[in-house]
């Protein structure tokens, strides 16, 4: 089992029963930002005790500089302000080089669509798209009932990674599932999408 290293470890005040011991180390080299500019990590995150603060800005994604294959993502995040849009990534990959986001998987946290799954930057699945043909933003829509907590309280989601299969729990209620997924492994981040939110309790564990 592994836990998400440096940047986020801090926050894992309360670990899931999969994860290990989190690490007490603080270390922001461990994690990038990805913007165009370059902005430096520092500019855009920050520690506040247990929590991870998101400024929201610029437009952008920070990302782990470790890459992952078949574990459980767990992270938890809330809007302290208004709701806002954002997203956790996964299988990140080297994308194309004139897109603003990389090629990879994303899970919505955006308000009134938690749990939808986006195939970025040409990255595939097995299903058929919701969205409709043509769509700028293609996806697959959550399938359970809107599990997300209002603005303020934390919500949880764990994602599962295993082989080409990804899926999405929100708050105890699997939202979406994925097969025959073009990624299988990657780095994983958080998008940046102009509203701050808050990470805690962030963590992965490898599966056997």
């Amino acid at each position: 089992m592994r836990i998400l290293p440096s940047l986020l470890a801090p926050a894992l005040a309360t670990v899931p029963a999969y994860a290990q011991t989190p690490s007490a180390a603080v270390d922001l080299a461990a994690w990038e930002l990805v913007s165009v500019p370059p902005v430096t990590t520092a500019d855009a995150v920050s520690r506040q005790a247990s929590i991870v603060a998101v400024t929201g800005t610029p437009v952008s994604y920070i990302a782990s500089r470790d890459s992952f294959r078949n574990y459980r993502l767990h992270a938890e995040w809330r809007w302290p302000g208004k709701a806002g849009n954002g997203g956790v990534l996964v299988h990140i990959s080297s994308g194309p080089k004139d897109r603003q986001w990389p090629l990879c998987y994303q899970i919505q946290m955006k308000n009134t669509a938690v749990g939808d799954l986006l195939p970025m930057a040409g990255a595939t699945f097995g299903e058929p798209l919701s969205s409709p043909p043509g769509a700028a933003t293609p996806l697959l829509g959550r399938s359970g009932p809107d599990s997300e907590r209002p603005v303020g309280e934390w919500n949880t989601v764990d994602i599962l990674c295993r082989g080409d299969t990804i899926e999405v729990t929100v708050n105890g209620v699997v939202q979406n599932r994925v097969t025959h997924c073009s990624l299988t492994e990657g780095r994983v981040g958080f998008q940046l999408e102009g509203t701050p939110f808050e990470l805690r309790n962030v963590s992965i564990s490898s599966l056997r």
